[in-house]
């Protein structure tokens, strides 16, 4: 798609191809917003599993806000009536379904490959989109043709003013592969103050995932052995290391409940959490530092198997020999390990090369800018 750009101070002038409406917007950004998706088509997927309550809620706000895409929600095997509510309420939106419970990655790798668009947006049922959301992304994806993945800010539905766990202002990891976010290092979630502008980083958040159909596919889309939990991470991870970028776009703003699947204390989630970090490191670091990066991340569960205990949380505990021992079966019988094909591999992504478990518990450091990269 042809643009021409013409700028004087900080107004921007967009015109775009025959007869398409010119937006006329007074920013001091560079990022590009529009009237129309000027013929970029939008693919809205919103996976469900047993999910009534969170579609009941929050398919009216998606509607309502997203008026220039396509909205799909793909039914991951529910036992519930989402089905018979969907065909009653909201006879508008496109409905895949299948009988058997895929997981994350499994179940939208299936339903991506029955669409067909220019991005989809991989969207949770708790998902409540701010007004205009959608125009900054598909804007900064037209002016950034090697961006693969991006999302919004990710607040907190119950806090606005505050970040959300799942992805705040885009992720990176450590040395040694825990994922941390602009906006939240572990349990503290900063205010939302304007303080983090749109930005390439290394992850984005799987609840609410912006991704450029092709470089999807290209890369082989999610990992569905991982099933649920650090999948977006994977494939962030893999996008990069095909020479592609990831970024979390400020101007374009939701809303996320969080937990609706599985909550925090749940140990089938620190099992899955536990079991896919060592997961991707296996895939996606760099082979001369795989084998010391993996060893002392697993001194490094074993340490927080310990505070478990201490803490009376033994099932949690339990999660995480189960993880290990997932992670065995993973590396010596799973032959098919869904990585990035050898012919597409460019480059090592890199991120933060401290220990943001240091940073965060021996030095006191709760904010991420007072991390230094």
């Amino acid at each position: 798609m042809d643009f021409l750009r013409k700028k004087l101070d900080h107004i921007q002038y967009w015109i775009v191809n025959e007869g398409t409406k010119i937006h006329l917007s007074e920013r001091n950004s560079n990022l590009i917003v529009l009237d129309y998706l000027c013929g970029m088509s939008v693919a809205i997927v919103i996976l469900n599993f047993n999910g009534r309550k969170f579609l009941a809620e929050f398919l009216p706000i998606v509607l309502s806000t997203t008026p220039d895409a396509t909205i799909y929600v793909a039914d991951n095997g529910s036992s519930d009536d989402s089905l018979a509510l969907l065909a009653s309420d909201f006879p508008s939106v496109s409905v895949l379904s299948w009988a058997e419970n895929l997981g994350y990655a499994g179940g939208y790798n299936y339903a991506l490959s029955q669409i067909k668009a220019d991005y989809f947006v991989l969207m949770n049922s708790d998902i409540a989109p701010r007004k205009n959301w959608l125009q900054p992304l598909v804007a900064y994806f037209e002016a950034h043709p090697l961006v693969a993945a991006a999302q919004p800010l990710l607040l907190d539905y119950h806090k606005p003013d505050y970040f959300e766990y799942a992805g705040a202002a885009g992720g990176f990891w450590d040395s040694y592969g825990y994922p941390f976010c602009r906006g939240r290092l572990f349990d503290t979630l900063e205010k939302n103050e304007g303080q983090y502008a749109t930005s390439t980083v290394n992850w984005a958040t799987g609840a609410c995932l912006m991704v450029r159909a092709e470089a999807f596919h290209k890369v082989g889309g999610l990992d569905p052995y991982l099933f649920a939990h650090m999948e977006e991470i994977d494939l962030c991870w893999r996008m990069q290391r095909a020479g592609y970028t990831i970024a979390a776009v400020a101007e374009s703003e939701v809303l996320h409940v969080g937990g609706g699947t599985l909550n925090k204390e749940n140990p089938f989630k620190t099992y899955l959490n536990f079991r896919n970090n060592l997961i991707l490191l296996y895939k996606n670091v760099e082979p001369s530092q795989r084998f010391s990066t993996i060893f002392f991340r697993m001194i490094l569960d074993g340490i927080a198997g310990i505070k478990f205990l201490t803490e009376g949380k033994f099932s949690s505990f339990m999660a995480i020999l189960k993880a290990h021992y997932g992670f065995y079966v993973y590396l010596f019988a799973v032959k098919e390990k869904h990585n990035l094909p050898h012919e597409l591999q460019k480059l090592w992504p890199k991120s933060y090369d401290g220990s943001i478990l240091k940073d965060y518990f021996l030095k006191g450091k709760k904010k991420f800018n007072q991390i230094k990269f």
